[in-house]
């Protein structure tokens, strides 16, 4: 009977258990918005070590492919010196011949 005789303490104590609930409300909301950002650190850190893996991965192949193209190059220059030293009038003869060749297409 007490609330019927005592509107004001009934409206009073109303409130107080809203201000209460959303209080709960925002602790609750805080809670999960600092699991979300924990969750999506840990998901962008999982990210961040694949991708410097990967890359560490594709770093390693290019290096080998360099090095691969690279070692290649110095094999075909020296067989090229080799066929000039045995060679040298064929060489003296191809390379006018591809002069020629290269002069007159770029002429027209």
């Amino acid at each position: 009977m007490d609330e019927h005789q005592d509107p004001e303490g009934t409206t009073q104590s109303g409130k107080d258990n809203l201000k209460d609930a959303a209080g709960d409300l925002k602790e609750a909301a805080k809670t999960k918005v600092e699991d979300f950002r924990q969750a999506a650190g840990q998901k962008a850190d999982a990210l961040r070590e694949a991708a410097q893996s990967k890359a560490q991965e594709l770093r390693g192949t290019a290096e080998s492919a360099w090095s691969d193209a690279s070692s290649q190059a110095k094999s075909w220059q020296a067989e090229g010196e080799a066929f000039v030293r045995d060679n040298p009038s064929k060489a003296v003869l191809i390379a006018l011949g591809v002069g020629l060749l290269l002069g007159s297409l770029l002429r027209k």
